[in-house]
């Protein structure tokens, strides 16, 4: 069965975007603990774009299916985790680039260069660093791991900012600052 893409986010509903959020499949990583280790030999460079040995991996599908094994520990490593081993990935930035957003009501959703949808909140909080002359954003996508969002996304959302008191956004009823702590 052939791989189809999510409509573009600004044509879905946020019930929309929430169902089919809910309805991914996605592997249960965080519940598997395989002994053996070692090293993918692959790389996600700063941009979003995979490589393998230093050749990159142009099919869509194949990193949509990488990135679904997708887990960041606490220390910043991130791992394909399958039930039979957990292979280091080199990351060079965030696993993810989160290229558009779309508000409705109370709530913030992000599509990411993989197709993944994410609704920002409690669950998926939007994080700021860098300093204030050169911030950079982030949204949680799962198991550990985040998106960057690229430039485009991050005007967008400093549109939606504007709009209020403060260099902030809210979502799901949580509080997001643009401006590095």
């Amino acid at each position: 069965m052939p791989y189809e893409p999510p409509p573009e986010l600004a044509a879905l509903s946020l019930a929309e975007v929430a169902d089919l959020v809910a309805t991914r499949k996605l592997p249960p990583v965080a519940e598997w603990t395989p002994e053996a280790q070692g090293d993918s030999e692959m790389r996600i460079a700063a941009d979003g774009r995979w490589f393998h040995q230093d050749g990159e991996i142009r099919r869509p599908a194949m990193v949509r299916a990488f990135a679904s094994l997708l887990t960041r520990d606490e220390a910043g490593q991130h791992w394909l985790v399958t039930p039979m081993q957990k292979l280091s990935i080199e990351v060079e930035d965030a696993a993810f680039i989160a290229i558009d957003v779309k508000r409705e009501g109370d709530a913030l959703a992000f599509r990411l260069n993989t197709d993944d949808l994410v609704i920002a909140g409690p669950e998926h909080p939007i994080t700021a660093e860098g300093d204030a002359e050169t911030p950079a954003l982030y949204v949680a996508v799962r198991n550990g791991t985040r998106a960057r969002l690229n430039r485009s996304t991050y005007a967008q959302l400093v549109e939606i900012a504007l709009e209020g008191d403060d260099l902030s956004v809210g979502s799901k009823g949580v509080r997001f600052p643009l401006v590095p702590a």
